[in-house]
């Protein structure tokens, strides 16, 4: 059986002063030597014997130790340092003189043990003891005031022969121990042995005093009633100027009491006081180490996160004593239903968490979660009243759901509030895929209102013409994102991300200001351009909107509200139609006008045309971009030009691929279009140049109209 060896406490640092008195009062003291940092450390008793000011760091380099050396012993004290760093020594004895503050030589004894190697056998440092040379008139002062501490110390002292016999303890060491001197002088302190260490673990604490010189560390002793104590000891051999071994001296302090209230503290730490169950503390210790266990065995567990059902009503009628106790007595049943093995705690109020570990199958957590669920919705009888709540479980497997422990406890979390929502009393699996794309979408709003903080947003415009007469009628605003790593994003790989956010408001009240702020820079310049824009469902339903375009109408006072043109979607419309319809009269009476977009893609648009006050219908590019070959197209188009006229709105087809599809259109009675037949879309700086190129092509000259190709009769 190993040992780990027991860590400080501040009762054994205070055990250790202890000794370091008794020992500096006997004329020893402490020393050490650190090769590595060239460093020699030393205890304040040193500083004393040199005449150095209390307050002086007990500390000097390897130059300065050494200048203080006496020159007839400098040689001898390096020659020892070296043979202990090269490896050729490991411990040494020696007397040299060092300089005094007022001159004089002081005489000490010198012991010295190496303190580890590098991986190239060089010692790192060195540790031991020091004692001034012979003089008996100051030892024999020490040697009184050390009995004195020895009688009168709290902690209890006992000192042992060579061969481990006890020659002297003091009155702390009967108080403790239960042992009257007269009973324990002669005995081996093996008597006060519990049993509950080693031989192995004394084999290493003997090992330690020999090659050390002392040992410190807790031990679980037998007092004379058999009542066990814990102690903290240190054990010092002590040697004479020679080195011979002449006692051993141990220096203990019972901290049972101590260890009691630690043990107490810690269980209040780590387990929930009404349940006794692990709290959340202990219950993410013990997932992480499952969780490397899993790995290690290529196994799974289950996290699965429960919350009473109903709990919160037994509360109220009742009172939570009566709660209490509910709490007491289902935990106990549902860790009944676990498998040992399995860990189940207590988080909160209702909720509780279990860990089921050691799956090899992705089922076999469900009849252990099912016997769970049946623990927690069996009655309870507590006193005359028997009581019934039930639980939602929300379950996450790992490593199937590869995530950190608290990344697993909020994901079972989601997954118990899926039951909650399904109707409680059972259980729900985490999707992870779900959850994937969740985490992906929450990471897309966050990079797009990024984004629209930092301006990445950006504007072009594709020109709306006049095939008639040539001339540039207006554009269309586009937005683009100019991302700093991906260039230039079009919209349809951000858009449908905001579609259903507030952000799609936010960004949608922005392309409006862009589009003004544009459109007054183009007057200014001369350059008479009226502008379209896309106005999403959300926008349109906020009973906001109008309001809000009034203000972004006001702040550019150049710019008629005429020029700015609202397009919308037939599908925006779909959810009020009466709402939006409003919603369009109020923008119109500030000037604004409508086109309805995508015409002919919705379900019933003949209801959208009469119903919506919109000025424009744009012809949808699904059916423009096959007139050439597609009759049924060509038809649609032909149709939706004439409800157009009928209803005596503008009309205008959008898709435009070549000046094939213009003559075609223009042929239908459709003059205005946009498409890449005509322009990309493009910044608003090259908007200028390019309508003066193609006023230069297209120069106006009015032509008549043809009449349009009769009806098919075929169809």
């Amino acid at each position: 059986m190993s040992v780990t060896p027991p860590r400080e406490s501040p009762a054994t640092a205070a055990l250790a002063s202890q000794l370091g008195s008794v020992l500096r009062l006997a004329g020893m003291g402490a020393w050490a030597v650190d090769f590595e940092r060239g460093e020699v450390s030393f205890d304040a008793y040193l500083l004393e014997l040199l005449g150095a000011e209390p307050t002086e760091p007990p500390r000097l380099s390897r130059p300065s130790w050494e200048a203080l050396v006496h020159p007839d012993d400098a040689a001898r004290q390096k020659e020892h340092w070296q043979q202990c760093l090269r490896g050729e020594r490991d411990d040494y004895r020696i007397d040299y003189r060092l300089r005094r503050r007022d001159g004089q030589w002081l005489c000490c004894v010198f012991r010295a043990t190496v303190q580890g190697r590098s991986p190239q056998g060089l010692a790192r440092g060195l540790v031991g003891s020091y004692q001034e040379c012979p003089d008996t008139q100051r030892r024999q002062d020490n040697l009184q005031v050390a009995a004195s501490v020895f009688t009168h110390a709290r902690e209890g002292i006992s000192i042992t022969d060579p061969a481990g016999k006890i020659i002297d303890v003091n009155e702390a060491f009967t108080r403790i121990t239960g042992y009257s001197r007269e009973e324990i002088i002669g005995r081996n302190p093996r008597i006060l042995q519990s049993g509950r260490q080693s031989p192995e673990f004394y084999a290493a604490m003997w090992k330690a005093i020999s090659t050390r010189g002392h040992w410190s560390g807790e031990i679980w002793n037998r007092r004379k009633d058999g009542s066990l104590f814990l102690e903290v000891i240190t054990i010092s051999a002590v040697r004479n100027a020679q080195g011979v071994l002449q006692h051993y001296v141990a220096v203990f302090t019972d901290v049972t009491s101590e260890r009691d209230t630690e043990r107490q503290l810690e269980s209040i730490a780590h387990y929930d006081v009404l349940t006794g169950l692990p709290n959340r503390v202990l219950l993410f210790d013990r997932l992480r180490q499952f969780m490397v266990h899993c790995q290690r065995r290529s196994s799974s567990l289950a996290v699965a996160f429960l919350d009473l059902d109903g709990f919160k009503a037994v509360n109220d009628q009742h009172g939570h004593a009566v709660g209490d106790q509910l709490l007491i007595a289902l935990s106990r049943r549902m860790g009944e239903a676990l498998r040992e093995g399995d860990t189940l705690a207590r988080i909160g109020g209702d909720e509780f968490v279990a860990v089921l570990v050691d799956l090899e199958g992705s089922e076999d957590h469900q009849p252990i979660l099912e016997r769970l669920l049946s623990a927690a919705a069996k009655p309870v009888a507590l006193g005359r009243q028997t009581l019934q709540v039930s639980a939602s479980i929300g379950v996450t497997l790992y490593p199937r759901d590869y995530a950190d422990a608290e990344q697993l406890l909020r994901h079972a979390d989601h997954a118990m509030y899926q039951a909650k929502q399904a109707g409680k009393n059972r259980m729900a699996m985490f999707d992870v895929a779900h959850d994937a794309a969740q985490a992906s979408q929450r990471q897309n709003l966050a990079d797009i209102r990024a984004a629209h903080e930092q301006d990445q947003f950006v504007l072009h415009y594709q020109p709306k013409v006049n095939l008639r007469t040539g001339e540039v009628v207006g554009a269309e605003a586009l937005i683009r994102w100019q991302h700093p790593e991906r260039g230039l994003v079009p919209p349809g790989q951000f858009l449908p991300v905001i579609e259903n956010h507030v952000l799609s408001t936010v960004i949608g009240e922005w392309v409006i200001a862009s589009a003004l702020r544009q459109m007054s820079h183009w007057h200014a310049a001369g350059l008479q351009i009226n502008v379209s824009v896309n106005v999403g469902a959300r926008q349109l339903l906020d009973p906001g909107f109008a309001q809000r375009l009034q203000a972004l109408l006001a702040a550019q006072t150049d710019v008629a509200p005429d020029c700015l043109e609202l397009e919308i979607l037939e599908s925006s419309a779909l959810e009020d139609m009466a709402q939006v319809s409003e919603l369009m009269r109020r923008c119109q009476a500030l000037g604004v006008r409508f086109a309805l977009d995508d015409f002919g893609t919705g379900f019933s648009s003949l209801t959208y045309m009469r119903r919506l006050p919109a000025e424009v219908i744009k012809i949808d590019q699904s059916f423009v971009r096959d007139i050439l070959s597609d009759a049924d197209d060509l038809a649609i188009v032909q149709g939706v030009i004439g409800l157009a006229k009928a209803f005596r709105r503008e009309v205008i087809a959008e898709g435009v691929e070549t000046m094939a599809h213009g003559k075609v259109l223009l042929s239908l009675g459709c003059e205005l279009v946009q498409g890449y037949g005509i322009a990309r879309p493009m910044p608003a700086e090259a908007f200028p140049g390019w309508t003066q190129a193609w006023a230069a092509e297209h120069p106006p000259a009015p032509v008549a109209a043809p009449a349009p190709p009769p009806p098919k009769t075929d169809r």
